[in-house]
């Protein structure tokens, strides 16, 4: 009868083939239609979620201000006339370039004190952060009191330290020093802990299964694994002290900090305006060698 009709074997085949896979896909389609749902719905709540957040930021901030008596709409119409005033006032003029020498010289000092603090404290927090590593640490207490110290110094601000230490060591350079010198010592050791731990894991167990002594994992592995970092780590310190030291120059009467109070007070404002120039084109020029140094590095 099939054969009677035009149909074969074959193509009764081919027709019931056709009809499974019109059925699956039909089935894949109201399978996928979950998922999108699933999708649809995590990105509502996610973008709900955002948008209470935002709103919940400027209410905090509406009620802060009420209750302070903070202006926020006053403010808002001061800015123009406060970028004119800094426009008007901070614009070095010809007599303010004959104080570039003086500048230049703060500058220097500043740019010394900082790379001085940056490079001293990374070889201290290099060592405490070996010591105290999980993977190549000589023990438990010594891991808690690295970290601990390491966690205390990092979170107390450069210029916290600068007043404190003006009480014992007065306003000197060695006081700057010691403020940015505490302060990258803290911070750096917090990072190269998370260094030395992220990179150094599988090479110290290859090298300790092989009965490597202590000293021989940490040059083998440990430092050749985590240079990288480290070097990155100190430019990048670098340049943060430069920025702080100004501020800290301030208070320990050095450096650059303490020339540009000097003409700020004396209302010598196109002269502390030459003086911010020097300091965003040294920042500048500081980060521009970090990045160069880093991009060859890695």
């Amino acid at each position: 009868m099939a054969q009677k009709r035009g149909l074969t074997p074959y193509t009764v085949t081919r027709g019931n083939e056709k009809q499974k896979a019109r059925s699956k896909s039909a089935d894949g389609k109201q399978a996928g239609q979950s998922p999108n749902l699933e999708h649809k719905h995590f990105f509502l709540k996610r973008t709900l979620f955002i948008i209470a957040i935002c709103v919940g930021f400027f209410v905090i901030n509406a009620l802060a201000g009420g209750y302070l008596g903070f202006d926020w709409v006053g403010a808002v119409k001061d800015i123009p006339s406060g970028f004119v005033w800094m426009v008007t006032n901070f614009v070095p003029s010809i007599e303010s370039f004959e104080k570039i020498e003086q500048i230049l010289k703060a500058l220097g000092k500043t740019v010394l004190i900082s790379v001085a603090a940056s490079c001293v404290a990374a070889v201290l927090a290099y060592i405490f952060a070996v010591l105290g590593s999980r993977s190549v640490g000589i023990g438990a207490p010594i891991q808690l009191m690295v970290r601990g110290v390491a966690t205390l110094f990092r979170n107390i601000p450069v210029v916290a330290w600068a007043f404190v230490l003006l009480f014992s060591f007065k306003q000197s350079e060695f006081t700057g020093f010691l403020a940015l010198f505490l302060g990258s010592f803290g911070y750096l050791t917090r990072c190269y802990l998370e260094n030395i731990d992220e990179v150094s894991g599988g090479a110290v167990e290859a090298l300790q299964s092989t009965g490597a002594g202590y000293f021989q994992v940490i040059m083998k592995a440990v430092v050749p694994l985590s240079v990288t970092g480290v070097i990155s780590w100190v430019m990048y310190m670098i340049e943060t002290n430069i920025r702080d030291a100004t501020l800290v120059g301030i208070l320990t009467g050095t450096g650059i900090g303490f020339v540009f109070d000097i003409y700020y007070k004396s209302f010598r404002y196109d002269v502390a305006g030459l003086i911010i120039i020097t300091i965003v084109l040294a920042v500048v020029v500081c980060e521009a060698i970090s990045n160069y140094v880093r991009r060859r590095i890695i």
